[in-house]
């Protein structure tokens, strides 16, 4: 498991991102949940990634409290990404080690993480199964001389 210390993002990330407008509707954004199967997107708009909706975001839209009035369903679907997503994330660059990504993930309990660049430009995603990939390829690597695994639909370089 040493060869997984020397392990950076930039070798296991994948670049083929699907992300979402802040415009998006929420009747949209739960399509595109449907059609992806994906837990969460970034939210891009104008190049800049301003924020993470998940799921989670998606669907505490529907909760009600004895507090609040229940609005009709046509008025919640009308709602934006921008209202519901969230706008403080957690990110990597792609030199971030492996490792610490690991921590973060499991610190946070998130799935994956965007990769920006110096510019704060997202150039990819990491996922928990690109983590689980890169352990694997290391262990291998380590006992067999196998080659390294690669996940996504592209290699980033």
């Amino acid at each position: 498991m040493y060869k997984f210390l020397e392990q950076i993002v930039s070798d296991y990330m994948t670049c083929d991102i699907v992300t979402v407008s802040p415009a998006m509707s929420i009747r949209e954004l739960g399509q595109r949940f449907k059609e992806t199967d994906f837990n969460s997107f970034p939210v891009v708009d104008h190049g800049q990634v301003v924020g993470i909706v998940s799921k989670f975001d998606y669907l505490a839209c529907f909760e009600f409290t004895p507090a609040s009035m229940v609005p009709h369903y046509d008025d919640l679907m009308q709602r934006t990404v921008a209202g519901v997503m969230t706008r403080d994330f957690i990110y990597v660059g792609r030199e971030t080690k492996l490792t610490r990504v690991l921590q973060l993930m499991i610190e946070h309990r998130l799935r994956s993480l965007p990769i920006l660049d110096a510019d704060a430009r997202l150039i990819g995603v990491i996922a928990r199964e690109d983590i689980i990939g890169a352990l694997e390829s290391c262990a291998q690597t380590e006992t067999r001389g196998a080659q390294p695994w690669r996940s996504g639909t592209c290699y980033c370089r």
